[in-house]
């Protein structure tokens, strides 16, 4: 993750630029009928480039985020040995469910949208958009900034935060997630890493509720 600590001022401007680019985004929608999903990807674009823009300026630029060149590829290899593990110990939990006479679709079902056009963006946006800013947030700058009150304070601080983004629903997924989304971006020093697995683990998400629907 670099030697640069994120500073508190670097914190708050970033998390400023965020929550303005939200608050933006739903004033904006009150008054001008735009889809939904193109406006949640045009918010997820905006709050990532801040991100990266604010990071760029700082001592350390981009690398104390755990985005870092020598790091990209080692990350991409660590992302896809999380994501098998991961998928790993979600099969074995769905077989058990499955014989104890439930369904493990129903607990992962995601609505998607009607027309082919509006999956597709669906897709795209829930699967790549949205991870990368979730990740450069909450564990890139969030995650980061905490672990210098140390490593278990970290992981359940920017989980709570990133389940609390999910709500009114119960964020079971996004807790098991943010926990495993901290660790393997502490043990991996790659953001590249949480990035890819949050990514493949929404398409998976995505993919099954399309065959189940």
């Amino acid at each position: 993750m670099g030697s640069a600590r994120i500073s508190t001022a670097f914190l708050l401007k970033s998390l400023l630029a965020v929550v303005v680019a939200e608050a933006a985004a739903t004033a904006l929608a009150a008054v001008v009928p735009l889809p939904r999903l193109w406006l949640i990807a045009a918010t997820r674009t905006v709050q990532l480039a801040a991100v990266l823009i604010l990071a760029r300026r700082q001592t350390g630029g981009w690398q104390m985020l755990g985005l870092d060149r020598i790091t990209l590829v080692p990350g991409i290899r660590h992302g896809l040995i999380w994501s098998a593990g991961f998928a790993a110990a979600a099969g074995l939990m769905f077989l058990g469910l499955f014989m104890a006479g439930e369904n493990p679709l129903a607990m992962i079902r995601s609505p998607l949208p009607a027309s082919p056009a509006d999956k597709a963006l669906f897709f795209f946006v829930g699967g790549i958009v949205a991870p990368a800013a979730e990740e450069a947030v909450f564990r890139g700058l969030i995650f980061g900034y905490l672990r210098r009150w140390g490593l278990i304070a970290a992981i359940l601080i920017s989980t709570l935060l990133f389940a609390a983004l999910h709500l009114p629903t119960i964020p079971v997924t996004q807790i098991l997630g943010g926990v495993v989304f901290a660790i393997a971006y502490h043990t991996s020093g790659s953001l590249v890493t949480p990035i890819a697995i949050h990514t493949l683990g929404n398409l998976a998400i995505f993919t099954l509720s399309l065959i189940a629907a």
